[in-house]
């Protein structure tokens, strides 16, 4: 199971999705607890990237370790170091392989063995011949044992209907203390199965209570540019915090946003007028950096960004309607001179994006004349 553990490597600038597990690697006479990272091109980071093939030799060599020895010393890193007593560990080699070769398809979206048993119990389900049982059956062994009480994540039935009903009446399932299934314990089964079914086509067709997820626009980027002056039909470039489109605050004009910005940044309210007098974008904020920073300037750079933007689009109702155009879609916004403000291939916060889909939320709600509290 992946979760929430992700990372990548990147490879000729592609980025590789992966995650990690823990492990034993036997180094000399030394077991280190230490992570191996999965990757989704089919690469195991063991203390060095190897393929499946490769990690199986390190499985068989010990590099990788599922036995430890009674006596044997452990260690992680700087955190602990210990001697193994009684110990007992829950994988063997092929368990292991097993799990990563899972892990490989859930990273590429593919369904794992779990949704390849799911899938065969579906066509069982759908033409009960004994034949498809027994695929069913086989998919469903197929899972690593460590994963199937997971399969149907349910952990109040755990994997007790799918192993009775891939065994059928009068068959034994992979627990051999559970005896042959009953006739009723079949019948359980099924009716189990019928009412997730039924549950899964009511799911599907309900609506979320709050809206989608995620936007159905394509995500738009902003990408970084310097506009000298304005054009007739800005498109995108009109969202830009340093497009000249001129904004009041406080009863003082300002060429753009990021003038006003810069100069409400600055403590010394001369060096704020040289500002707001600046040619260029670039001209206020070599200005503003080289004066003294308000004092708390960090903390309210935000809500101060936040309330420009307002009043650029609220005193420009034809670059709102750009921003309005936008319907949902994601902003990414590039900022070269700032990785808070730009997404900057992913490596920035993204804060000026992230407030334009605010302002354009608001913007969305007093257009449907839904009033915020």
């Amino acid at each position: 199971m992946i979760g929430n553990k992700t990372t990548h490597r990147t490879v000729d600038g592609v980025r590789i999705p992966g995650t990690w597990r823990h492990a034993f690697i036997r180094n000399g006479d030394t077991h280190f607890l230490t992570d191996l990272f999965i990757y989704a091109d089919g690469l195991i980071d063991c203390w060095e990237l190897v393929t499946l093939e490769e990690f199986q030799d390190k499985l068989r060599s010990g590099w990788v370790a599922t036995t430890l020895p009674d006596g044997a010393k452990a260690s992680a890193f700087e955190l602990a170091d210990w001697t193994f007593s009684e110990p007992h560990s829950h994988l063997t080699p092929d368990l292991l392989v097993a799990e990563i070769r899972d892990t490989i398809d859930q990273l590429n979206g593919r369904p794992d063995s779990t949704g390849r048993c799911l899938a065969a119990v579906d066509t069982f389900l759908a033409d009960r011949t004994e034949e498809n049982r027994a695929a069913a059956r086989n998919a469903f062994l197929a899972i690593p044992i460590s994963q199937r009480l997971y399969a149907l994540g349910d952990m109040d039935s755990k994997d007790w209907p799918l192993r009775v009903l891939v065994a059928g009446p009068g068959g034994e399932t992979y627990i051999p203390a559970e005896g042959p299934i009953t006739q009723e314990d079949y019948d359980s089964a099924v009716a189990y199965f019928e009412e997730r079914a039924r549950w899964a086509a009511e799911r599907a067709t309900r609506v979320p209570a709050d809206g989608p997820v995620t936007s159905f626009a394509p995500a738009i980027k902003l990408y970084h540019t310097y506009p000298s002056k304005p054009v007739g039909a800005p498109g995108f470039r009109g969202l830009r915090n340093d497009y000249p489109a001129p904004i009041v605050v406080g009863g003082v004009s300002y060429p753009s946003a990021a003038h006003a910005y810069w100069a409400l940044s600055v403590a010394d309210p001369e060096v704020r007028t040289a500002i707001a007098t600046a040619e260029t974008h670039a001209a206020a904020r070599k200005c503003a950096t080289a004066a003294a920073q308000r004092e708390g300037w960090q903390h309210a750079r935000t809500a101060v960004m936040a309330a420009l933007l307002r009043a650029k689009y609220d005193q420009h109702p034809d670059l709102a309607e750009i921003l309005l155009a936008t319907n949902d879609a994601t902003v990414i916004y590039d900022d070269a001179d700032s990785g808070f403000w730009g997404d900057n291939a992913g490596r920035g916060r993204n804060w000026a994006g992230r407030l334009l889909e605010l302002v354009r939320s608001e913007l969305q709600a007093q257009r449907a004349g839904i009033a915020a509290l």
